[in-house]
């Protein structure tokens, strides 16, 4: 249970920093993500999360635990990876 809160707090995280990271200039690497921002970057970006809760609903829903965790870990080097890309631009913003 604490591994699906933890996800859940990820998809919080990940959808923050993004919207954070366009505002400072960062661009969607996602080719999926990119064509669901055909909607605007902040409905595609929310599409994208409703969508990785409803299926990490489905792997709770069968008792599939270990896709969780496994994705759990890509969505925190996610975070990171976003925060990283903030922080580049908010030092080129700077200088």
């Amino acid at each position: 249970m604490q591994m699906t809160q933890i996800f859940i707090y990820l998809q919080l995280l990940d959808l923050l920093t993004t919207l954070i990271g366009f505002k400072l200039g960062a661009q969607e690497a996602s080719p999926f993500i990119r064509t669901l921002m055909h909607t605007g970057p902040a409905m595609g970006v929310a599409l994208s999360k409703g969508l990785a809760l409803g299926i990490g609903g489905f792997c709770v829903y069968t008792n599939k635990p270990h896709i969780i965790k496994w994705v759990t870990y890509w969505y925190g080097v996610l975070a990171i990876w976003n925060l990283m890309v903030m922080l580049h631009l908010a030092g080129n913003i700077a200088h």
